[in-house]
């Protein structure tokens, strides 16, 4: 099975290729993981293996149903979710109630009939059990692939029926070399500096390449680095206000400024920049040992981690100038 459009995740794809190539592939099969991190992509290229009538490896993306698979017009792939223009809408029991009827007719020209359901963590119980009792008795050429950013949204006798896969976000590397082939107008350090923001997932790396977050975070680990050495301790107090109501913005931050640490502690001349801020790090690096670097991108690092774990806004504001300042011996 070959996964163009699908990147890193190397342990899904061989279970993947284990389940179609055996031609035990479930029933049901639950894709989990984060928005933007590539769950209909996978769930497309599935439905390419599946749908290709080729004799080589598949999926060919030449044949006539691999073509309908791309161009989304196959006639056994079916797509349900909530209904998109109201955010809070549930996906629904009547939802469900036409998958369950549809299912009822067979393929018009495949072995299969295909359902993706996106948003299952917006399925409400009623919907649920609904489709628990399609999935314990499926016609035999149905298979539903499942989206949800969570798969403790399913109840668990859906669980225990299904096959459940998680998704990671992609190595960095591998990612900004796929982000920059399929977008040449994209810088890759950029690129990289974007995934390593968004932890890995590519679409909220594309987003915030294209509305302009990326920039925006830059800007504030250039404001942080140059006000941590401030002698006026204020000025970093100043700078953090940013991050009063925004935890994205603090996470991005923090991950770029660890970037114009890592460059200072390695400035030599020789070495390439990562984060490309050649008068932040002439600055920090002139003033700063590597030791008081280093500590500094280590707080960077506790303070990212404990952002991931909810921590308290103005508590980690807090935490973040004391220990930088700290970490300077000031």
């Amino acid at each position: 099975m070959k996964f163009e459009t699908f990147i890193s995740n190397q342990k899904v794809k061989e279970q993947l290729e284990i389940l179609i190539d055996s031609g035990r592939f479930p029933h049901a099969l639950i894709i989990e993981g984060d928005e933007g991190i590539g769950k209909k992509t996978l769930a497309r290229e599935i439905a390419l293996s599946l749908m290709c009538i080729s004799e080589e490896e598949r999926p060919c993306r030449n044949c006539a149903q691999c073509n309908k698979v791309l161009k989304g017009v196959h006639p056994d792939i079916c797509e349900y979710g909530p209904d998109e223009s109201k955010k809070t809408r549930p996906f629904t029991v009547d939802t469900v109630r036409d998958i369950i009827n549809d299912a009822a007719v067979k393929p018009n020209e495949s072995q299969y009939k295909i359902y993706f359901l996106y948003d299952c963590e917006r399925m409400n119980t009623a919907a649920q059990n609904a489709l628990l009792k399609l999935i314990e008795e499926p016609p035999e050429y149905a298979l539903f692939i499942l989206c949800t950013q969570t798969k403790s949204a399913f109840l668990e006798t859906v669980l225990s029926r299904s096959v459940v896969i998680s998704l990671q976000g992609v190595d960095f590397s591998e990612g900004a070399h796929y982000i920059c082939e399929n977008n040449p107008d994209i810088n890759y350090n950029d690129a990289l500096h974007s995934l390593s923001v968004c932890n890995g997932n590519i679409g909220k790396a594309l987003e915030s390449l294209s509305d302009g977050k990326l920039q925006k975070y830059i800007d504030i680990a250039n404001e942080l680095a140059l006000s941590s050495i401030s002698a006026n301790e204020y000025d970093l107090i100043k700078t953090c206000g940013v991050f009063e109501r925004d935890k994205t913005t603090l996470i991005g931050a923090l991950t770029f400024l660890k970037s114009i640490f890592r460059d200072a502690v390695v400035s030599d001349g020789k070495s390439n920049m990562i984060s490309n801020q050649k008068e932040t790090v002439r600055k920090l690096s002139s003033v700063l040992s590597k030791g008081k670097l280093l500590k500094m991108s280590d707080v960077c690092s506790r303070i990212i981690n404990l952002a991931q774990s909810n921590g308290n806004n103005a508590i980690l504001i807090t935490k973040l100038c004391y220990e930088l300042r700290r970490a300077q011996n000031r």
